[in-house]
Parts: C-alpha cells; sequence; structure tokens
C-alpha cells in the first residue's frame, strides 16, 4: 500500500513540474510573441517615428587615397593602350575595374560611357550617360545622349537631349544639323527648317545636310525654297543625276 502511495505521489509531482515548466515556456513564447508584434505594430503605425541613424564614413588616409588615384590612373592607361590595338572587351574590365575603386571617377565614366556608344550599345551608353549628367552638366554628354537615343529611334527624347547640347554651345552649326535631323525623324518638320538652314549656312559643302533640308522643304510644301537648296547642291555636284532628276520635277510643278 506504501508503495502505492509512493508510486502515485512520484507520478503527480513528475507531472506537476511538467506542468509548471511548459506554462513558463508557453508565457516566454507569449511573451516573445508581444515583443514582435508590438515592434511590428510601431513599424506600422505612421504616428510611430523611428530614428535615423547617421552612417559616418571614416576619411580616407592621405596615403591611401593617393595610391588608389595611382591605381585608377595605370588601369586608366592600361585600357587606352587595349582600345588602341581594338580589345574592347578588355577596356571594358579595365575601366570597371577602375570604378570599382573610384566610383565616383567622371572621366573614366565617361570613357566608358563613350565605350558603349561606339560598340553600339545604346542602352548602356543611355543609361551611362544620363547618369553622368545628374553631375556634370557638359555639352558633349548631352549630344552623346542624343546618338544614342536616336540609334534607338527614341527621336523624341534625342530632340531633347540635342537642344540641351544646342543651349550649351549655340554657335557649333554640328549641333544645330544634329538637332534638325532628329527633328526630321521626330516628323517635326516646321522645327528642323530653321535649325538646318542656320547648319548649312556654316556647313556649305555639306551636301548631305543640304539634302536633308530641300527633303523638309518638300514635306511643308515649299517648293520653291526646296528648289533652291538643290540648286546649290548643283552646283556642287553638277553631275548628279538624282538632283537633275528632282530640279527637273520642281520647275514642272
Amino acid at each position: 500500500m506504501i508503495y502505492i502511495l509512493v508510486l502515485f505521489g512520484s507520478f503527480f509531482g513528475i507531472c506537476a513540474l511538467l506542468g509548471v515548466r511548459v506554462a513558463l515556456r508557453n508565457r516566454s513564447v507569449r511573451k516573445f510573441v508581444r515583443s514582435i508584434r508590438q515592434r511590428t505594430d510601431s513599424v506600422a503605425d505612421p504616428k510611430v517615428l523611428v530614428g535615423e541613424t547617421k552612417i559616418v564614413k571614416p576619411k580616407k588616409n592621405p596615403r591611401t587615397s593617393a595610391i588608389e588615384m595611382q591605381q585608377v590612373r595605370t588601369l586608366v592607361r592600361q585600357a587606352e593602350k587595349a582600345l588602341a590595338q581594338d580589345k574592347t572587351d578588355d577596356v571594358e574590365r579595365l575601366l570597371i575595374q577602375a570604378l570599382t575603386i573610384d566610383p565616383l571617377a567622371t572621366d573614366v565614366r565617361a570613357e566608358l560611357a563613350k565605350l558603349y556608344l561606339t560598340t553600339n550599345r545604346e542602352a548602356k551608353a543611355e543609361a551611362m550617360y544620363k547618369e553622368l549628367l545628374r553631375t556634370t552638366k557638359d555639352v558633349s554628354y548631352h549630344s552623346n545622349l542624343g546618338l544614342a537615343y536616336y540609334r534607338q529611334e527614341k527621336f523624341e527624347d534625342a530632340c531633347f537631349a540635342y537642344q540641351e547640347a544646342l543651349n550649351l554651345d549655340s554657335k557649333n552649326p554640328e549641333r544645330s544639323a544634329a538637332l534638325g535631323r532628329a527633328c526630321i525623324a521626330a516628323h517635326r518638320f516646321k522645327e528642323a527648317a530653321p535649325l538646318l538652314e542656320k547648319a548649312s549656312e556654316r556647313l556649305a559643302r555639306d551636301t548631305t545636310l543640304m539634302h536633308l533640308l530641300a527633303e523638309c522643304y518638300m514635306q511643308l510644301g515649299f517648293n520653291d525654297r526646296a528648289e533652291e537648296v538643290y540648286r546649290r547642291i548643283h552646283k556642287l555636284q553638277p553631275y548628279d543625276e538624282q538632283v537633275k532628276e528632282k530640279l527637273s520635277s520642281l520647275t514642272r510643278v
């Protein structure tokens, strides 16, 4: 009988001990869940403001900066040699390597953008020039961005980029010509005509430009002006049969 009582006593004691441990564990779990819920609610509640922690970048040692600059220069020189040998893959790799050392090196980023433009990777060139123009308003960046847009047949965007280039370099006839070509591609003939006329006055022997101008006048219905331009072309290229045909057709109108 005593053994039975001891056995039942031990059983109930073990059950009580397990019950206490389970209760404590559930309590700790509930406490953890409440803490997670409170943090989640504080983030979700727009009234609770979370303070921003400012990350202070450690200043570079001047000696370290000088070493990095020298590394970048070395990589750029290697890229120039690779470009002279037409090893464009090596050029790209070296320039990207230089940018991993100094991501803000504007001249290196510009060289990489130019590489993309000259190797028919216009989408990459577009992205690079747009990034460059966020910090540096350079006329060549606007012009090259315009060319990247033009090659992708984004003619309206090309007009905007070329206009920015012309605003910065208004006396350069090449800027007017580039904008005029983009306007023609965008079917903005009325805007293209004065730009091409202005450019052709300075680039008086550029017959390709004059052909564009003549076609632009014909699109606008200004046949007399188109005939005048074709006569200018005829003086420079008297044996051009196509120009003769254009003049003949215009005189019959």
